[in-house]
């Protein structure tokens, strides 16, 4: 079955406009409540977790959840902003039913949405959103008065959540005589992520830690790394580490105002291990990951395996292949031998452990990974048009490949949204990128 109102994220949208509306939320809430309910043992009461971003229909979103689970008979544990791992991280330590994060990411605070997680800490799965949607094709009910959900606030949430961020980072390692800046974009981890850092020794500058309700990524944090790269070279820090809306995506600057993606930190990671004799199998990128890093990283002795886009998606081929490291150039960074899934704070923590480990700096970790350049282009094609048919279309792609070889690759990609198709090229040199994917994108008929 199709999923009407999940996608890749749970539900996301612009806040007033159906699905985030409280009518919708609060049967969202009671619908997921019937059926975590439904799948508990005989006799065993349901609670869940809510914590939000920063955004200010946050409110709202949370007291609307809040009804729909306790219509269901399903008790409610309140942990306010935390960023989505936090969630992840707190039900499961929490031994509760399930966790609810309110937050659109790195989106603009006119959206909002709601992401599930299981016991486990993990995402939920298929199967489990299909059987909410289920439920809310049938009209909202009740439970009686005596069965009523309870609503909870708990208030050492933050402080659980930073011990165990400080937990991942090596015992016999400290950030004494390190100078960070580090960028909250004002969100959900402003409270957070700066303390996690100063206890473990770094002198802290912090940026986007003045949430107002309508400023969460508004010219700061990991989709807006110009503040960082600015702050850091104008305090003379050592490092820069920025983050979004909802802690989950990092990216990282060093003091030369050099900005490091998620593909070259999923590297660092990788390498990091592999140095210390850690049995890792290999990596999961995705189809965006940079050539150059699947280069190195395969040189390293170990497997490369591309996911669809989407951390759930890298996330679910780690777990079939065994792995425990995979991100994507986004920041989506995944450890699964520290959490359950992509943490920002802990990624940084992370890449700094390899640092200090091999005490090198960055740039140095990276020194032999030249990312090719990268192409992209959105093309507009006329309604109806079937690319995937095209012969003269893949007979052109095919042409490139060749010419490339294993210098660069060719991927093409449909937009879910809208008639676009997307058409990226690498090589090692950029004018044969460009070259190259005009070469492919002339041939569409275009809108």
């Amino acid at each position: 079955m199709k999923k009407q109102y999940f996608g890749t994220d749970g539900i996301r949208g612009e806040v007033g406009q159906f699905p985030i509306v409280p009518e919708f939320i609060t049967r969202l809430g009671y619908a997921a409540g019937i059926v975590l309910s439904s799948q508990a043992k005989p006799g065993e009461r349901c609670k869940i977790l809510i914590g939000k971003d920063t955004r200010i229909s946050g409110y709202l979103l949370e007291a609307a959840l809040e009804a729909g689970f306790a219509a269901a008979g399903v008790d409610v544990m309140l942990c306010g902003p935390m960023p989505t791992p936090g969630v992840a991280y707190l039900t499961k330590a929490l031994r509760l039913s399930a966790g609810v994060v309110i937050s659109a990411s790195h989106n603009p605070y006119q959206d909002n949405g709601i992401k599930f997680f299981s016991a486990d800490g993990g995402k939920l799965s298929d199967e489990f959103e299909l059987a909410i949607e289920a439920e809310l094709a049938k009209p909202m009910g009740c439970v009686s008065s005596k069965e009523l959900g309870k609503a909870f606030r708990i208030d050492d949430a933050t402080g659980r959540y930073i011990e165990f961020c400080k937990s991942t980072f090596p015992g016999e390692l400290n950030l004494k005589g390190m100078k960070l800046v580090v960028d909250c974009a004002h969100g959900a981890a402003y409270h957070i992520a700066p303390h996690v850092f100063h206890e473990l020794g770094a002198e802290v500058i912090s940026i986007g830690v003045q949430p107002d309700g309508r400023n969460i990524n508004d010219g700061f944090g990991a989709t807006a790394p110009a503040a960082l790269i600015a702050k850091v070279k104008e305090t003379k820090a050592d490092l820069g580490i920025a983050l979004d809306g909802d802690a989950d995506r990092l990216q990282m600057v060093d003091a030369s105002g050099r900005l490091f993606n998620g593909d070259e930190l999923l590297y660092v990671l990788a390498k990091d291990r592999i140095d210390r004799g850690q049995a890792i199998g290999g990596v999961v990128g995705t189809l965006m990951t940079n050539l150059a890093v699947e280069n190195a990283i395969e040189s390293l002795g170990i497997g490369f395996e591309r996911a669809n886009v989407g951390d759930r998606y890298v996330l679910e081929l780690l777990k079939q292949k065994g792995w425990i490291i995979g991100g994507e150039g986004s920041g989506h960074l995944l450890c699964l031998d520290q959490h359950s899934t992509g943490d920002g704070t802990i990624a940084a923590l992370q890449v700094l452990a390899a640092m200090s480990q091999a005490k090198k700096s960055l740039a140095q970790l990276l020194d032999s990974v030249k990312l090719f350049p990268q192409v992209l282009l959105n093309i507009k094609f006329k309604p109806g048009y079937d690319w995937k048919s095209d012969k003269t279309l893949h007979s052109q792609v095919s042409q490139v490949e060749s010419d490339l070889k294993s210098t660069g690759r060719v991927l093409i990609r449909a937009s879910g949204t809208e008639p676009v198709l997307r058409v990226m090229v690498e090589a090692h040199d950029s004018n044969v990128a460009m070259s190259a994917a005009k070469s492919i994108a002339e041939l569409v008929p275009k809108l």
